[in-house]
């Protein structure tokens, strides 16, 4: 797979060290049991997978080497790179400006870019209209563009069997910038509907069955659905896709409630006609970070660390296997850590922070898990473990406990 060349200062020589040597002794990624660091009071567990992938290193080296390469032009991002605070706080330090937010709200208008202005598209991609704005103000946005070949792959799919007369079926956030960007996508030559969970997908197969009168989907599903959708006749035949961030067992789940809802309608004859079985549209990254997680909780351990964006799709999912399991803390940050008694915790639902007293529990030695999200710097998962073995006095240091590792793979410090 493709090197990427990502700042230094996102980097930390344990963590690169850890992940070659894992690399080392299981070329095949079939062993997911985390990695323990013993530090005396505290043990760590990192999970097997965890950190950036694939398609935010290359998004961070285009963007970092846009900067470098175009020194005294204006770059803008059509919003978050990324969903990690700091690198998009890096982003602006470095003179980057940002056109939307996260949720498409204007920030600058498209009306003030020139022709000779640099857009960089995030890693979620974006819609067609809004490169069709770019490209109309004669912007090159090519040479710019981010998007991770996994979301253009979940793109890709939803073309193959559209023109095979599908519906597109979205298991996604209806506000997240990747599931608007697979929509606009999707949508361009086909019918698409977007859901957000099984509770909605349940609710569409009403509509398949006809339990519910016709009518009410428009009304139910308003602004999730393409333009000149008939309820009608386009759910005949439908194919599930996904948001590459959601969960593989939600998305698996949709898919097999909604093909049996057609087995029911249709028969098992003519299932292929009604029921597309698209791939796992999943990203390789997202599916084997939430495998390690899987694996990883199912240490003898008293509580989970989760590093990364608040509003990172694929860091809730890690909270949200992690919390089912044992006390979990979603942090962005190791000063989130403020003492051994408190901890300031996000909720991955409502995203609103609270103080937690008492998190680490008095006890020799504290097992804790730890995993960080898709988005989320190497070097803040070392930040938050040199944070967390500060709290105990007499802890071996990250030089002791890491030398092993080093001397397996002096290469990769």
């Amino acid at each position: 797979m493709k090197q990427f060349n990502v700042p230094s200062f996102y980097k930390s020589g344990l963590i690169t060290a850890i992940k070659a040597q894992r690399k080392k002794d299981d070329k095949l990624k079939k062993d997911f049991e985390p990695t323990q660091l013993d530090f005396g009071p505290v043990q760590i567990f990192l999970a097997r997978h965890f950190g950036f992938c694939y398609g935010v290193e290359n998004a961070i080296e285009i963007a970092f080497k846009t900067i470098e390469e175009n020194k005294g032009r204006n770059i803008f991002l059509l919003s978050e790179m990324i969903h990690n605070p700091h690198v998009n706080a890096d982003l602006k330090n470095s003179g980057v400006k940002f056109l939307q937010d996260t949720r498409g709200k204007q920030i600058i208008p498209f009306d003030m870019l020139q022709a000779d202005d640099i857009v960089l598209i995030p890693a979620f991609g974006t819609t067609i209209q809004i490169e069709n704005i770019l490209r109309q103000k004669g912007i090159q946005i090519e040479h710019y563009n981010t998007t991770c070949p996994f979301v253009e792959k979940v793109w890709n799919r939803s073309e193959q069997i559209s023109r095979k007369g599908f519906t597109v079926i979205i298991h996604g956030k209806p506000k997240h910038e990747e599931t608007r960007a697979t929509f606009s996508h999707a949508s361009r030559n086909a019918n698409a509907v977007v859901i957000n969970d099984m509770q909605e997908a349940i609710h569409l197969a009403k509509y398949i069955n006809g339990a519910l009168p016709l009518s009410q989907f428009y009304r139910d599903f308003d602004g999730r659905f393409s333009s000149g959708f008939n309820v009608e006749a386009h759910l005949q035949k439908i194919g599930v896709v996904n948001q590459t961030t959601q969960l593989a067992t939600d998305t698996q789940a949709i898919a097999d409630f909604l093909k049996q809802t057609m087995l029911e309608k249709y028969g098992s004859d003519a299932i292929a006609d009604h029921f597309a079985d698209t791939r796992d549209t999943l990203c390789y990254a997202t599916n084997d970070n939430q495998t390690a997680v899987s694996a990883m909780v199912s240490t003898e351990a008293d509580l989970a660390l989760i590093i990364g964006g608040y509003n990172s799709s694929n860091t809730s999912h890690l909270v949200e296997l992690c919390e089912g399991e044992l006390p979990s803390y979603f942090i962005d940050e190791d000063e989130k850590m403020i003492s051994r008694n408190a901890i300031v915790h996000c909720n991955w639902r409502t995203k609103e922070t609270s103080t937690i007293e008492n998190w680490l529990p008095e006890k020799y030695p504290v097992k804790i898990l730890i995993t960080s999200g898709a988005s989320c710097p190497d070097a803040m998962v070392e930040k938050v473990i040199r944070r967390l073995i500060s709290f105990y006095p007499g802890a071996k240091s990250i030089e002791e406990v890491s030398a092993s590792f080093l001397s397996e793979a002096p290469e990769a410090v």
